[in-house]
Protein backbone atom coordinates (compact mmCIF):
# COMPACT_ATOMS: atom_id res chain seq x y z
CA UNK A 1 0.00 0.00 0.00
CA UNK A 2 3.09 2.29 0.86
CA UNK A 3 4.09 2.58 -3.11
CA UNK A 4 0.21 3.03 -4.34
CA UNK A 5 0.01 6.00 -1.94
CA UNK A 6 3.29 7.25 -3.27
CA UNK A 7 1.86 7.20 -6.65
CA UNK A 8 -1.27 8.64 -6.08
CA UNK A 9 0.95 11.93 -4.22
CA UNK A 10 2.61 12.10 -7.44
CA UNK A 11 -0.47 12.20 -9.63
CA UNK A 12 -1.86 14.64 -7.22
CA UNK A 13 1.50 16.45 -7.41
CA UNK A 14 0.91 16.73 -10.82
CA UNK A 15 -1.87 18.28 -10.99
CA UNK A 16 -1.80 20.68 -8.44
CA UNK A 17 -0.72 23.82 -10.06
CA UNK A 18 -3.73 23.47 -13.01
CA UNK A 19 -7.01 25.07 -12.83
CA UNK A 20 -10.36 23.56 -13.19
CA UNK A 21 -10.70 24.59 -16.54
CA UNK A 22 -7.26 23.35 -17.85
CA UNK A 23 -8.01 20.22 -16.01
CA UNK A 24 -10.98 19.55 -17.69
CA UNK A 25 -9.89 20.63 -21.48
CA UNK A 26 -9.96 17.90 -24.03
CA UNK A 27 -6.65 18.97 -25.59
CA UNK A 28 -8.12 16.95 -28.78
CA UNK A 29 -11.64 15.48 -29.76
CA UNK A 30 -11.53 11.93 -28.67
CA UNK A 31 -8.66 12.29 -25.75
CA UNK A 32 -9.57 12.43 -22.36
CA UNK A 33 -8.86 15.88 -20.71
CA UNK A 34 -6.82 15.68 -17.28
CA UNK A 35 -9.94 15.27 -15.22
CA UNK A 36 -11.11 12.67 -17.14
CA UNK A 37 -8.29 10.59 -16.32
CA UNK A 38 -8.44 11.49 -12.40
CA UNK A 39 -12.26 10.32 -12.78
CA UNK A 40 -10.97 7.42 -14.68
CA UNK A 41 -8.36 6.66 -11.84
CA UNK A 42 -11.75 6.90 -9.40
CA UNK A 43 -13.89 4.55 -11.04
CA UNK A 44 -10.72 1.83 -11.32
CA UNK A 45 -9.94 2.07 -7.93
CA UNK A 46 -13.87 1.91 -6.70
CA UNK A 47 -13.97 -1.56 -9.14
CA UNK A 48 -10.80 -3.25 -7.92
CA UNK A 49 -11.88 -2.76 -3.87
CA UNK A 50 -15.68 -3.80 -4.72
CA UNK A 51 -13.91 -6.97 -6.85
CA UNK A 52 -11.44 -7.54 -4.14
CA UNK A 53 -14.10 -7.42 -1.18
CA UNK A 54 -16.48 -9.63 -3.41
CA UNK A 55 -13.63 -12.04 -3.65
CA UNK A 56 -12.91 -12.34 -0.18
CA UNK A 57 -16.22 -12.78 0.87
CA UNK A 58 -17.41 -15.26 -2.02
CA UNK A 59 -14.77 -16.21 -4.05
CA UNK A 60 -12.99 -19.62 -4.89
CA UNK A 61 -9.57 -20.90 -3.84
CA UNK A 62 -7.29 -20.96 -6.54
CA UNK A 63 -3.83 -21.23 -7.56
CA UNK A 64 -2.84 -18.59 -9.59
CA UNK A 65 0.52 -17.79 -11.72
CA UNK A 66 2.32 -14.35 -11.07
CA UNK A 67 1.40 -12.22 -13.93
CA UNK A 68 3.90 -9.12 -15.44
CA UNK A 69 1.63 -6.26 -14.12
CA UNK A 70 5.13 -4.34 -14.34
CA UNK A 71 4.50 -4.03 -18.02
CA UNK A 72 0.87 -1.88 -16.74
CA UNK A 73 3.11 1.01 -17.21
CA UNK A 74 4.19 0.83 -21.28
CA UNK A 75 2.00 2.80 -22.84
CA UNK A 76 3.09 1.84 -26.15
CA UNK A 77 0.15 -0.44 -25.74
CA UNK A 78 -2.99 1.29 -25.66
CA UNK A 79 -5.78 -0.34 -23.53
CA UNK A 80 -9.48 0.47 -24.19
CA UNK A 81 -10.93 0.81 -21.18
CA UNK A 82 -14.17 -0.97 -19.95
CA UNK A 83 -17.55 0.99 -20.33
CA UNK A 84 -17.97 0.70 -16.42
CA UNK A 85 -14.49 2.64 -16.06
CA UNK A 86 -14.80 5.32 -18.38
CA UNK A 87 -15.18 8.80 -17.30
CA UNK A 88 -17.65 11.26 -17.69
CA UNK A 89 -17.42 14.28 -19.26
CA UNK A 90 -18.54 16.85 -16.89
CA UNK A 91 -16.86 19.15 -15.49
CA UNK A 92 -15.39 18.60 -11.98
CA UNK A 93 -13.34 20.50 -9.68
CA UNK A 94 -10.25 19.25 -8.41
CA UNK A 95 -11.70 19.88 -4.59
CA UNK A 96 -14.33 17.28 -5.50
CA UNK A 97 -11.60 14.82 -7.38
CA UNK A 98 -9.66 14.81 -4.71
CA UNK A 99 -11.98 13.54 -2.19
CA UNK A 100 -13.53 10.95 -4.37
CA UNK A 101 -9.75 9.80 -4.80
CA UNK A 102 -9.32 10.03 -1.15
CA UNK A 103 -12.74 7.67 0.08
CA UNK A 104 -11.80 5.34 -3.20
CA UNK A 105 -8.43 5.37 -1.33
CA UNK A 106 -9.55 5.17 1.98
CA UNK A 107 -11.90 2.07 1.09
CA UNK A 108 -9.12 0.09 -1.01
CA UNK A 109 -7.35 0.18 2.46
CA UNK A 110 -9.90 -0.98 5.13
CA UNK A 111 -10.37 -4.04 2.44
CA UNK A 112 -6.67 -4.76 2.35
CA UNK A 113 -6.19 -3.92 5.97
CA UNK A 114 -8.71 -6.43 7.08
CA UNK A 115 -8.61 -9.13 4.72
CA UNK A 116 -6.55 -12.59 5.41
CA UNK A 117 -3.16 -12.31 3.65
CA UNK A 118 -3.86 -15.82 2.06
CA UNK A 119 -6.77 -15.33 0.68
CA UNK A 120 -5.27 -12.19 -1.11
CA UNK A 121 -3.14 -14.56 -2.63
CA UNK A 122 -5.50 -17.69 -3.21
CA UNK A 123 -8.48 -15.61 -4.48
CA UNK A 124 -8.44 -14.20 -8.13
CA UNK A 125 -10.46 -11.74 -10.34
CA UNK A 126 -9.60 -11.51 -13.77
CA UNK A 127 -7.98 -8.61 -15.23
CA UNK A 128 -8.28 -7.75 -19.33
CA UNK A 129 -4.77 -8.21 -20.52
CA UNK A 130 -3.49 -10.39 -17.81
CA UNK A 131 -6.08 -12.89 -17.45
CA UNK A 132 -6.57 -14.28 -14.05
CA UNK A 133 -4.82 -12.08 -11.32
CA UNK A 134 -4.58 -13.05 -7.54
CA UNK A 135 -6.61 -10.44 -5.12
CA UNK A 136 -2.40 -9.72 -3.74
CA UNK A 137 -1.34 -8.72 -7.65
CA UNK A 138 -4.41 -6.21 -7.85
CA UNK A 139 -3.30 -4.06 -5.09
CA UNK A 140 -0.17 -3.00 -6.65
CA UNK A 141 -1.74 -2.93 -10.33
CA UNK A 142 -3.71 0.16 -9.05
CA UNK A 143 -0.43 1.99 -8.57
CA UNK A 144 0.90 0.66 -11.89
CA UNK A 145 -2.10 1.91 -13.20
CA UNK A 146 -1.74 5.12 -11.62
CA UNK A 147 1.80 5.60 -13.29
CA UNK A 148 0.99 4.53 -16.48
CA UNK A 149 -2.00 7.47 -16.31
CA UNK A 150 0.42 10.08 -14.61
CA UNK A 151 2.62 9.60 -17.95
CA UNK A 152 -0.85 10.29 -19.78
CA UNK A 153 -1.49 13.37 -17.23
CA UNK A 154 2.19 14.49 -17.86
CA UNK A 155 1.32 14.43 -21.90
CA UNK A 156 -1.68 16.33 -21.65
CA UNK A 157 -0.39 19.27 -19.12
CA UNK A 158 2.79 19.82 -22.16
CA UNK A 159 -0.12 19.92 -24.67
CA UNK A 160 -2.56 22.14 -22.82
CA UNK A 161 0.72 24.96 -22.74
Amino acid sequence: MEEINLIREEVLRSVSGLSNEQLNTQVQEGRWSIMQVLHHLYLIEGAVTFAISDQLANGQTKSISEKPIHLAVNQSTKIKAPSTVEPENKFITLVEMKKKLSQSREALTKVVDTADPSLLTQRAYPHPVFGELSLKQWIPLIGLHEKRHLAQIEELKEELI
